[in-house]
Formats: C-alpha cells, sequence, structure tokens
C-alpha cells in the first residue's frame, strides 16, 4: 500500500477502467476509493509483467548453471560405455559378460522366499506408509539377526541402517567419516563406486594394490604406506569385484592389525558375503576384531539376486564404542535419504529368515561351474591369462598385448570384440587394471560355452607369436 500511495503522491497517468489516461490531481481523496486502489494495483502488475516479458525475450540473459557438486560426480563405468563404440556383429545375438546384475542373461532366479514375503506384505496393506529414515526397527531386528554369530559377533538393531543399496551404505560411511581433502584408501584393481563417492565430496582417494600373483591379497607393505594424518578409513572389498578373490582369515587379521595400529575404521564392503566357492570360507571382518571398528556394507542385491530392489544396510560392529559421535551423525545423515521402500524393509524379515540354505547352495553350484568352464577354456588360449576365481561372480583374465598388434588397449580389445563377435566384456582399466578383461559368470551354462567359442574365434584371428627375447 504504501508503493501505490508513493505513485499517486507523484501525478502520473493512470489508466482508468474506460482505458483513458489520466492524471491524478487530488491522491488522497483517490485513494479512499478500493476501486481505485485495485486499479493501480493491476497498473502495476501489467506494467511489471510487460517489463518481465521484455526481458525473457532476450534468450541470452539465461544462464542456469550445473553445480559444483554434479560437475565432480563422474562414474567411470558408465562413463566408459557411453564413449564406447559398441556396433556388433548383427550375425550374432549379443552375449553381455560385462553387467554384474545376476537377474540379467541368467538361470538363476530369485528365492520362493522373497516371492511369499512381498505378496503377504503387499495384501496386508499395513506397509504403505513413510518409515523411520533409518528404517524400521522390525527390518533392523532381522538383519541383526541375519549378521550375529552366536559365538563371536552379536548385533543389535540399534546397529544396523537401512539404506538404499549397498553404495548407498558406502556412500553414508565415507560421508560421516571424511571432509574435504580427506583421503581414504581404496583398493587397485576395485569397484569404481569408491573414487566416484569420494571426489563428489571432494575427498581423495589413495590406491593400494592387490597382488595377482598372491589371488590378490592387498599389498600390506604399500597400503601402510599411503596412510598420513588426513587418511579417515580403509576400505576393503571382500569377496571382490572384480578379482571373484576371497581372503583368508589370516590375511584378514593382517589387514585388522594395521588399522589397529593407525586408529583407523574398516568399510568393509561385503555384498558378496557368504558367495564362495567349493574349498574356501568367507569371514565378516567383524567376527575377527573386537578392538577396531568396522562398518560393514551389504545388501540384497547379489546373494539374494535383487539389485533392483535398492536395499542395502550398514552394519555398525564398535564393541569400544569409538564411534559414538560417528553414529550420530549416521542419524543425521539418514534424514537425507528418508530410508528405502516400506514394502522391502517389511520383505526382508521372512526373507531372511526363510531363505532355504539350499538355495544359496545352489546359486553358488552355477556360478562355480560356470566359473571352471570359462577358466578351463580360456587358460588354453594364447595371450589370454585367466585368473581362476574364488567366489563372487566375476574373473578376470590377463592380455598378453605383445602378441596382438593389432589391438594396443584393452578397451581396444573389448570394442573389436563386440564389432566381431559381439561379446561384451569390461576393460579392467576401469578398475584401474589395465591390460585385463573382467567376465560375469552369471549367464546361462550354454551361452558361456557359446561365449567361450566366439571368444576364441576372435584370439585365434588375431593372436600372433611373440618373439622370444
Amino acid at each position: 500500500m504504501s508503493q501505490i500511495r508513493q505513485a499517486v503522491t507523484n501525478p502520473v497517468p493512470v489508466v482508468d477502467a474506460n482505458n483513458n489516461s489520466k492524471e491524478l490531481s487530488n491522491p488522497s481523496e483517490f485513494l479512499k476509493s478500493d476501486k481505485n486502489v485495485n486499479m493501480l494495483k493491476k497498473n502495476s502488475y501489467n506494467q511489471k509483467k510487460y517489463t518481465l516479458s521484455e526481458k525473457c525475450e532476450n534468450e541470452s540473459d539465461w544462464s542456469v548453471e550445473v553445480s559444483d557438486f554434479a560437475k565432480s560426480t563422474c562414474n567411470p563405468v558408465r562413463k566408459l560405455i557411453e564413449q564406447m563404440k559398441i556396433e556388433p556383429n548383427p550375425n550374432y545375438q549379443m552375449i553381455a559378460l560385462s553387467i554384474g546384475d545376476p537377474t540379467v542373461f541368467s538361470e538363476i532366479g530369485k528365492p520362493q522366499s522373497v516371492i511369499n514375503a512381498v505378496q503377504a506384505c503387499i495384501n496386508d496393506k499395513k506397509f504403505d506408509g513413510y518409515t523411520p529414515s533409518y528404517g524400521t526397527e522390525a527390518a533392523r531386528q532381522a538383519v541383526a539377526k541375519y549378521y550375529s554369530r552366536p559365538d563371536n559377533l552379536i548385533y543389535k538393531f540399534t546397529d544396523i541402517l537401512l539404506t538404499n543399496g549397498c553404495s548407498q551404505a558406502i556412500d553414508l560411511c565415507i560421508t560421516v567419516l571424511a571432509n574435504r581433502g580427506d583421503n581414504i584408501v581404496i583398493p587397485k584393481p576395485g569397484f569404481s563406486i569408491y573414487k566416484t563417492l569420494a571426489g563428489t565430496l571432494g575427498i581423495n582417494v589413495k590406491y593400494y594394490s592387490l597382488l595377482e600373483e598372491f589371488n590378490w591379497e592387498v599389498d600390506l607393505e604399500e597400503l601402510e604406506s599411503l596412510i598420513d594424518e588426513r587418511t579417515k578409513a580403509i576400505i576393503v572389498n571382500n569377496p571382490s569385484n572384480p578379482c571373484g578373490s576371497v581372503y583368508s582369515r589370516e590375511h584378514l587379521l593382517d589387514i585388522i592389525d594395521l588399522a589397529e595400529r593407525y586408529k583407523l575404521p574398516i568399510i568393509a564392503d561385503e555384498v558378496y558375503g557368504d558367495m564362495v566357492f567349493p574349498g574356501n570360507e568367507f569371514y565378516y571382518m567383524s567376527e575377527l576384531t573386537q578392538r577396531v571398528p568396522i562398518l560393514s556394507c551389504n545388501a540384497l542385491s547379489k546373494r539374494f539376486i535383487l539389485p533392483g530392489w535398492r536395499f542395502g544396510w550398514i552394519a555398525i560392529h564398535d564393541p569400544k564404542n569409538y564411534l559414538a559421535r560417528v553414529r550420530a551423525g549416521f542419524n543425521d545423515l539418514t534424514t537425507r535419504i528418508l530410508g528405502p521402500n516400506s514394502l522391502a524393509q517389511a520383505a526382508v524379515v521372512e526373507i531372511l529368515e526363510k531363505t532355504p540354505q539350499s538355495y544359496f547352495d545352489g546359486v553358488m553350484q552355477i556360478l562355480s561351474i560356470n566359473a571352471e568352464i570359462v577358466y578351463e577354456r580360456v587358460k588354453k588360449l594364447p595371450g589370454l591369462i585367466p585368473r581362476k576365481p574364488s567366489g563372487a561372480m566375476y574373473m578376470m583374465v590377463g592380455l598378453d598385448l605383445k602378441c596382438f598388434p593389432d589391438i594396443p588397449t584393452d578397451l581396444e580389445f573389448v570394442q573389436m570384440l563386440i564389432r566381431e563377435k559381439s561379446v561384451f566384456c569390461l576393460p579392467a582399466n576401469i578398475f584401474e587394471c589395465p591390460n585385463y578383461i573382467r567376465i560375469v559368470i552369471t549367464m546361462k551354462k550354454e551361452k558361456i560355452i557359446e561365449a567361450c567359442e566366439r571368444i576364441e574365434e576372435f584370439v585365434l584371428a588375431h593372436y600372433k607369436p611373440c618373439e622370444k627375447k
């Protein structure tokens, strides 16, 4: 109203209801009429609207910037696939040995317990509302029970935070422990999401090597040399993506001892936990220490063959209560994500409790047979050096590129294999391991055999014996 009073105090032309322009002579008298005040408001609005429209017509005034957070986010796998020249041979059906999704082109189905649990929760009609940001107590109790080992590891539901998949669990762990300019140490070869998540937050990564000649065990000496005053955590991935390795109890204890010396928590990416082939044994890192805090990240995605559900969790193992402030930080961070799907939370109780061991044994039998087929076929091919996996769902294959003179890199190897034989593997340079490819072994047996046959044809067409020095 003060702006209108100011406008009429200084005589200006006003357009009346009949569209006639006139100058105000007695402002105070004019403002006594509500009709006149409303007319002034309308004139003022139209004048502003016209000015704004005139400005918007000039497209050069638009400047909508992308945030630094978005610009700093880069997923190497996605970026590589977008840049790759994927032109499959139309004479062959594409066989994708590249995607770590056990539901794709696979004979591995979901357990019946999953179907029963979801149907029951839908019919119950009690699980359609919001849940606590860190997850329902019933779901967290179920995860705590699933993780606990009667002899040496007991979780309470308050030790469990539910997340949208294992990747978000890892994201929360990195976010709660490190600030911009700090660093975490991560494996090489390793899952590329670690670098993506840290980089977006301005957190540096340092790579420790996995030693292929020792079944991809951690180079402990190198790991120790990387730790400095700004190191906030060690990430350990066991069983490994992309290597398919499974660490012994003794090796895990060596890693834990190193972390204790430097007072560093461990982020344990254990999403492939218990997915080991015959003759191997898996240990949760939390089972092996009562001193070092372990943040174990897991999900339904791999062992339960439910990657699209995006249901994961963090299990906080902290017997000495070193992470009291971190727990509070986790609770604050969950208010940004607001918890996973309510139906999944409701169903997970029955899924974790009633999925029989026979289902898991069947899945691992399929993966073990496939791994054996690929290993035996590929090890006979000149210029290829397969590394036999002990678990998970991957195999790393080394490339002796000196014997492939027309193929300079692992990326070009993959692209040419697609163009000529329509078989898609991943170049391992995206895992910081050049001159390797990663093969996914979840396909149906007949597809695995066909893929191996095509790879053999491709290798024999391009291989040239290396000169011996």
